[in-house]
């Protein structure tokens, strides 16, 4: 039965709707797996980045810990290095006080060598050495004749002549030891100490006291012609000392 140009409409107006429902369909299709392919690579970059994500946590993580490790160690070397400065200023204090000891220690022992070593001395004008215990018991000698003690005085005196027979104080000594004879009117023993100063140094400084205190003795002695000689004497060898002086007034006034 012939096509109606009505039906022929239809049928063609149905086959484009199928056409264009397949395409639409087509369309559909394709676009879904477009999408599906950007949800993949979406979700693999996801991954990804979750996977870098917990690696930099770890690292970060990781890094954490050393860096407290480092500060403990570091900490650690603060503490010992306190504690080495701690010790090095103790230990420059020990030195410093072993330092002293032995510089105290050192001069301790030079003094007590030095008591016992011989040292110059200068008496009466001149100068010589003269062991400690010399000078010692010199002094000790001539502090009890300054006392007024004259009997102790001499026996000091004696004592220190007879034990240091070549001392350099022998001539003081003796004359320090006619002096407390004289004081204790021991005039004969007094002329014999001061005639062996004069003997032994005659340019003794104490000399001419010495050769004055002879004259004294005389004229105690009641032997003015002796006594007038020794003034005589001393006037002519030491003409320039107090004692010429003395002896000439004492010349005027003997008999």
């Amino acid at each position: 039965m012939p096509m109606t140009f009505s039906r022929v409409s239809r049928f063609l107006a149905c086959c484009l709707a199928a056409v264009l429902f397949s395409a639409n369909v087509h369309a559909a299709l394709f676009d879904d797996d477009e999408a599906r392919r950007a949800i993949l690579e979406l979700r693999q970059k996801f991954d990804a980045s979750q996977v870098e994500l917990r690696k930099a946590t770890e690292d970060n993580a990781q890094l954490r810990r050393s860096v407290l490790e480092l500060s403990s160690q570091l900490e650690v070397l603060r503490s010992d290095v306190a504690k080495l400065r701690g010790q090095d200023e103790q230990f420059a204090r020990d030195v410093a006080e072993v330092q002293r000891k032995q510089k105290d220690m050192t001069q301790g022992i030079d003094d007590r060598f030095r008591r016992f070593e011989p040292s110059k001395v200068t008496v009466d004008g001149r100068e010589f050495v003269a062991k400690p215990e010399e000078t010692r018991d010199f002094d000790a000698a001539l502090a009890i004749l300054r006392k007024g003690e004259f009997a102790p005085a001499q026996g000091a005196f004696l004592d220190f002549i007879k034990r240091y027979p070549d001392s350099g104080y022998k001539a003081s000594a003796l004359f320090w030891l006619g002096n407390a004879q004289y004081a204790l009117r021991s005039y004969r023993e007094a002329v014999a100490n001061f005639k062996a100063l004069l003997s032994a140094a005659p340019d003794n400084l104490r000399a001419p006291e010495a050769a004055l205190s002879i004259a004294n003795c005389q004229v105690e002695l009641k032997d003015t012609r002796s006594a007038r000689k020794t003034l005589e004497d001393l006037i002519k060898v030491y003409p320039q000392s107090e004692a010429a002086s003395v002896a000439k007034d004492r010349l005027s006034k003997l008999k």
